[in-house]
């Protein structure tokens, strides 16, 4: 058994197109744990009673227009009225992160996990990155768009996702420093960046 006795709880940052959502799964599969991706979505909104869809649209994204807030704040069932809806999202997700890591060892892909876990628990702070073209060859494949398309795809991508992290934390998405580990997954493939993750695992958790 891996690190008996010890909590794995691993948070991966990934840029559009590198593959970490497949690796964060196929990690979770080797650890026996479970993925939490979009299924967080399903959760934070069961548990808060926000609807789902709300959730989607706000979903990595940074804060829409005031007017846009102002008119979706109206939205019935809203705890916590006073706050920005964009606001209220990101804090039933931190919630929602806090309560399945209670739970046990798993796998968080993306929004700001690491941020949401940084005072409580012991983590593995992974970012997967890649090389343009790696990443646009993947997205082409995956998506099955041009690649014009597919660069389009992955710089809107990575601008949202740095605006959502570097917005709610007080860290810089993509830095170095704000990670244990960080993986060129274009020059390591998929499987051999889980590889990598689990050796880090079993090196620091003794």
């Amino acid at each position: 058994v891996l690190c008996m006795g010890k909590h794995i709880i691993v948070t991966i940052g990934r840029q559009f197109g590198s593959g970490g959502r497949e690796i964060g799964q196929q990690l979770a599969t080797r650890l026996g744990v479970k993925c939490y991706d979009n299924e967080l979505i399903s959760v934070a909104a069961k548990e808060s009673g926000i609807c789902e869809e709300i959730f989607k649209t706000h979903d990595e994204k940074p804060t829409n227009s005031f007017l846009y807030s102002l008119v979706m704040d109206s939205y019935n069932g809203i705890g916590m009225p006073s706050l920005p809806l964009g606001q209220q999202v990101f804090l039933a997700q931190f919630d929602t992160i806090k309560k399945i890591a209670k739970q046990g060892d798993c796998v968080f892909v993306g929004r700001c996990a690491d941020y949401a876990l940084r005072d409580d628990y012991d983590i593995t702070n992974v970012y997967i990155y890649s090389d343009e073209q790696s990443k646009i060859k993947r997205i082409c494949e995956r998506h099955n768009v041009s690649e014009a398309k597919a660069r389009e795809m992955m710089i809107k991508t990575d601008k949202k996702r740095a605006s959502y992290y570097n917005y709610y934390t007080d860290k810089k998405w993509g830095n170095s420093s704000s990670y244990d580990l960080c993986i060129n997954s274009g020059k390591t493939g998929i499987e051999n960046a889980v590889e990598l993750i689990m050796q880090y695992i079993q090196l620091t958790k003794k």
